[in-house]
């Protein structure tokens, strides 16, 4: 049985996970192509990794699942794991990716702060009066 490599990659809340497989250069996302997504900018941030790689991507069917997050977050944690899938399979691709973007293959690990107790935000106080 051939082992497959998956790749994760996280932003903010989001997880994605990815499958690099030989074929013939489709990409799914949960289960969908990108032009089934609407949205220009999610396909716009998605594909970057696919135009950089100048058709190398074409050598491999990449399947992507994500979890958890926003629209943009989502995003750019399908970008990274669409990276970081084709630079496992390709090496030469890492040194184009680091150029054009480190967080393309390095993990955004910020997070939102928590709330605090009897806040209604993470820094937000009442508000005072001093006459």
């Amino acid at each position: 049985m051939k082992k497959n490599n998956v790749v994760i990659a996280k932003r903010k809340t989001t997880i994605a996970s990815a499958v690099a497989t030989e074929g013939e250069g489709k990409v799914t996302i949960n289960n969908r192509g990108i032009a089934a997504y609407n949205d220009n900018l999610f396909r716009l941030i998605v594909s970057e990794p696919l135009e950089l790689s100048d058709g190398l991507y074409k050598k491999y069917d990449i399947s992507v699942t994500v979890n958890g997050g926003g629209n943009t977050s989502r995003a750019q944690a399908i970008r990274s794991v669409i990276a970081k899938a084709l630079v496992k399979k390709e090496k030469s691709l890492r040194k184009v990716f680091l150029e054009y973007d480190r967080a393309m293959l390095v993990d955004d690990k910020r997070q939102t702060e928590p709330q605090k107790p009897y806040r209604s935000a993470a820094r937000a106080r009442r508000q005072t009066s001093y006459r």
